[in-house]
């Protein structure tokens, strides 16, 4: 049973922002603290807009633990980084949760 703790951001960005610039930040960041266990992030391309609710992005950060979590969200380059994530994103899910690993990659 795994223990990890997972991160998950849909977002919807501004429509005047340059997303992979943003997206480049979200990487050096996750390289850059060492308690990010794995960082992915993609765009939508198959969904029917209708399921979307205008969600463009998905965001998902891995941690060891809840308290890695807490970790990094209180790290001052999180904390600047965030500060610069609310003013280009339209609107945002977030979710943080214990995983439960059902099948784990072979």
């Amino acid at each position: 049973m795994s223990s990890e703790f997972k991160h998950l951001v849909l977002v919807k960005f501004k429509e005047d922002v340059v997303v992979e610039d943003i997206l480049k930040e979200m990487e050096k960041l996750a390289n850059e603290i060492d308690v990010v266990k794995s960082f992915v992030w993609g765009k939508d391309t198959e969904s029917h807009e209708m399921l979307t609710q205008g969600y463009t992005h998905a965001i998902v950060m891995t941690f060891n633990s809840k308290e890695d979590y807490e970790a990094y969200v209180s790290h001052p380059k999180d904390v600047e980084f965030s500060a610069l994530f609310v003013t280009v994103i339209d609107k945002a899910v977030v979710l943080n949760f214990p995983a439960v690993t059902v099948k784990a990659p072979s």
